[in-house]
């Protein structure tokens, strides 16, 4: 990473912004509070002549908003698997002027139009939402004989509507007056009961009626017509009929106007953004008399190129210098490089944190380690089949649409066909489902192979001390990849110190500690000159590490055990998919034994919802605990993170493309 300076003139000032934004090769770095490095007009903020005026920008979205919800979108199971491209339309460079001059030309022709039916659009709605709430509290009253209009109040008669959910207490309550007549009819919503009511008092009640309706009633507001509650219910449904015609047609009005006019509002609101972001980058620029400063941030092998593309935009107008930064205190950004088919692993180092400017890459290892632990801990072949299956299809279906499903989906191959190999080795097909329900003969397995000495396929549930012994080497590499990086990385940062004190000192430790632990508790029978020599590396890694640490480095040591242990939960999590695999094939059986005829059709439906639900459990169990391994043990070998990606200043399009005047090429 350089750090640059861009010296230009100021005639060239929006040639030098547009090329930095189209190529994407600087991050810009806000010097305009600099006030040491330029003189009082460095505070002049109107860069390109005029300001950006965002209620264009507002208006277009307030349209496109309207006409996004009249869209008809694919809902549901279609939805996901019918996705659809933006489409993009090639647009030519021009001024925001120009861009001003088509939103009103636009706003003209249909702005008014658009505006007035969602004006209607809330207003049907809105007396959507009322007609159903009356249709809902006269549903109550249908079987009731009597005229709405009735039910006003007079100037001697007070009438209230209502339900009631606690009859006994009100008709308790009705009985200290002999002015108060009231009708009910019961309904059972669900579990609770509810009575509809109707109270006609006198006008000396009326303090007797207001309490009641308080303490007892949820009191309706029914429409005053000369129609009885039956009929006014079917005069609502043909009122909403009525109303859903009109939204229809509305709705109608403004698809054609999304299929004339809703690509072209996309196109101007995503131009108008772009400009409005390549305007605000201005305000970080410094300013002189008749230059003006541009300082960022640029990979070192897009300098000489940079400088080659400044120059012939300006006409040689332009002094590009560059400088080697330092951590402190220029604190430059990250650049992540990885290649293609390892960039989906990047997503595992953001969850931690972004790496220092100074700090190893992890990317890599944390990926491969990622999938292996992953494999190991799921370990199921049928498993790892399903997820390969659905990783491909989703590959195949919707790498186009979303980069992240592309992604994850690429990932979910390699972890789909480690997982395939691990669960062959592991004897692991959902469980014991091909010797319990397909092959059985222990005489002839289906394969069997020798690797290092270990026979294959091993027996998770009946030899788990060799899937044990396996996990606990792979942890010992893994610990011991981490250590060999913490050493690089102390290397590379001159840090000799922490090199020979805090890194260096495990690798004597555990070459020494492995030879003491070999001949005092495994009964190697080690050579004496052996045993002495581990005794020997032994020692000078404790040393080594008591420097560092002093006696607190006793802790480290046990630490560092407690690390190696943790790897046990690849045995743990392994054994745990394969045991619930096992009992849910056991109790299909058992199912399928007790109902001979229909155990046939709920095997298998049982069978795909125990393992659905197993595979799922245990691939977000397999997923969490891999990554803690990588976050705990393996960083904390020799990784901080604290850093901050590098972010170019970068046009980024979804609806647009530049065509080139001159070629006519689409860029």
């Amino acid at each position: 990473m350089s750090k640059v300076t861009v010296t230009v003139h100021q005639d060239y000032i929006e040639e030098i912004i547009t090329t930095l934004y189209e190529t994407g090769m600087v991050e810009i770095i806000d010097i305009v509070n600099d006030a040491q490095s330029f003189n009082d007009e460095s505070t002049d903020r109107e860069l390109l002549g005029q300001g950006f005026d965002t209620s264009f920008e507002l208006r277009l979205t307030r349209i496109i908003d309207i006409l996004m919800k009249s869209n008809k979108p694919l809902k549901g199971i279609r939805e996901l698997l019918h996705p659809q491209l933006p489409e993009v339309t090639a647009v030519k460079k021009c001024s925001l002027k120009e861009l001003y001059s088509s939103c009103d030309h636009l706003f003209q022709e249909i702005e008014p139009n658009i505006l007035t039916c969602e004006k209607q659009l809330n207003f049907l709605e809105e007396r959507k939402v009322i007609l159903l709430q009356q249709q809902e509290q006269l549903a109550y009253f249908k079987n009731m004989k009597f005229t709405l209009s009735d039910i006003n109040d007079s100037s001697s008669v007070l009438v209230r509507v209502g339900k009631t959910t606690d009859l006994a207490s009100l008709e308790k309550d009705l009985e200290k007056t002999e002015l108060i007549l009231f009708q009910s009819e019961s309904y059972t919503i669900g579990k609770k009961k509810e009575w509809a009511i109707l109270l006609v008092a006198h006008r000396s009640e009326q303090e007797h009626v207001e309490k009641i309706s308080r303490d007892f009633l949820t009191l309706f507001s029914l429409p005053l017509t000369d129609e009885s509650p039956r009929q006014a219910i079917q005069t609502l449904t043909d009122t909403l009929k009525q109303l859903d015609e009109e939204k229809h047609q509305i709705l109608s009005q403004l698809r054609s106007l999304v299929e004339k006019h809703l690509q072209m509002l996309l196109v101007l609101r995503e131009q108008l953004q772009l400009e409005h972001v390549r305007t605000e980058v201005c305000k970080n620029f410094g300013k002189t008399q008749f230059t003006y400063q541009i300082q960022g941030w640029v990979l070192e092998k897009n300098a000489n190129k940079l400088t080659t593309i400044l120059s012939e935009t300006s006409n040689d107008h332009v002094y590009c210098s560059f400088e080697t930064p330092s951590p402190n205190p220029d604190h430059p950004p990250t650049y992540i490089e990885t290649p293609r088919w390892g960039s989906l692993f990047k997503t595992f180092v953001d969850l931690f944190s972004t790496p220092k400017y100074n700090e190893l890459n992890p990317t890599i290892f944390i990926g491969i380690f990622f999938i292996l632990f992953f494999s190991i801990m799921l370990g199921d072949a049928g498993y790892g089949l399903v997820i390969l299956l659905l990783s491909v299809f989703g590959y195949v279906k919707f790498r186009k649409f979303s980069p992240t499903i592309r992604d994850w989906s690429f990932l979910g191959i390699f972890l789909g066909v480690s997982t395939i190999i691990a669960g062959l080795l592991m004897n692991s097909f959902f469980g014991d489902f091909i010797p319990r329900f397909i092959y059985q003969n222990p005489e002839r397995p289906l394969y069997s192979m020798t690797i290092l000495g270990i026979h294959f396929p091993i027996d998770a549930l009946g030899d788990p001390l060799t899937v044990l012994t396996i996990a606990l080497c792979c942890g010992l590499i893994h610990l011991n990849i981490g250590i060999f990086l913490g050493l690089i990385q102390s290397l590379k940062q001159h840090d000799y110190k922490t090199f020979i004190t805090q890194r260096f000192c495990w690798i004597p430790l555990q070459i020494g500690g492995g030879i003491l632990i070999g001949d005092m508790i495994l009964d190697w029978q080690t050579p004496t000159l052996l045993f002495y020599l581990g005794g020997a590396f032994t020692l000078i890694g404790i040393i080594l590490l008591f420097i560092s640490s002093g006696p607190v480095g006793f802790f480290g040591i046990t630490g560092f055990v407690g690390d190696w242990l943790s790897y046990a939960r690849l045995l743990a999590l392994g054994l745990a998919t394969s045991g619930m695999a096992l009992a849910f094939n056991v109790v299909g059986d058992i199912l399928s034994g007790m109902i001979p005829v229909i155990g046939i059709v709920i095997l298998p439906i049982f069978l795909v919802i125990a393992h659905t639900a197993n595979l799922a459990i245990q691939s977000l169990g397999a997923g969490v605990h891999s990554l803690r391994l990588q976050y705990v043990e393996f960083f904390n070998r020799f990784y901080e993170g604290g850093g901050r990606e590098f972010a170019p200043f970068h046009v980024r399009r979804t609806y647009t493309k530049i065509e080139d005047i001159k070629t006519g090429d689409k860029i």
